[in-house]
């Protein structure tokens, strides 16, 4: 194969026997476009069959695994949706119940603390009173005793005072009407 160039252009010849002859590239051949025709529709036909037949069922069975998976998915996602919330539902009735019962024993042990502060504040109001009751008892032991002592104390007082500003002596007996007048009045 000889080659030569001209400028920009590169040609190709091929010789044969005794001449040279020029080519063109067969695909650009309008001298080859019929058979080239028959063979792109041979082509076509062969690849469209083996497509049909090969390819797009396999792609349609893997397309079809597919959405089966999907679906049972989706179904599987579905029941563990409907089984959490059965969980958490049960969750809040037993929360509910468990702050019931929680209310139940708080207000039941309020209860029982009332009735005992109040039985402990009866008893030591008890206590008081009895308490009081002995101290009124005893001031007013004490009182009748100064009351009584009093007059007694008066006698002795009076006759020590005439006795001191007088000069004179009386007699017991005297010094007490005497100031039993004076008390009674």
């Amino acid at each position: 194969m000889a080659a030569k160039k001209n400028n920009t252009q590169e040609t190709t010849q091929v010789s044969h026997g005794a001449g040279t002859q020029e080519k063109v590239f067969p695909p650009l051949d309008p001298s080859t476009f019929a058979p080239q025709l028959i063979w792109l529709a041979i082509s076509f036909v062969a690849l469209y069959i083996v497509m049909a037949r090969v390819a797009l069922p396999r792609i349609a069975t893997v397309i079809e695994e597919r959405r089966d998976r999907i679906a049972s998915d989706l179904d599987q996602a579905e029941q563990l949706k409907q089984q959490t919330d059965e969980a958490i539902a049960a969750y809040e009735q037993a929360l509910a119940e468990a702050r019931a019962r929680a209310h139940g024993l708080a207000q039941e042990t309020r209860d029982t603390l009332s009735h005992e502060i109040e039985a402990e504040k009866a008893q030591v109001e008890k206590q008081i009173a009895k308490k009081m009751g002995e101290a009124e008892q005893a001031i007013a032991n004490a009182k009748s005793a100064a009351i009584g002592n009093l007059s007694q104390v008066a006698t002795d007082a009076a006759q020590t005072i005439v006795t001191e500003l007088i000069g004179g002596k009386l007699t017991k007996t005297e010094v007490n009407k005497a100031v039993s007048k004076a008390l009674a009045s």
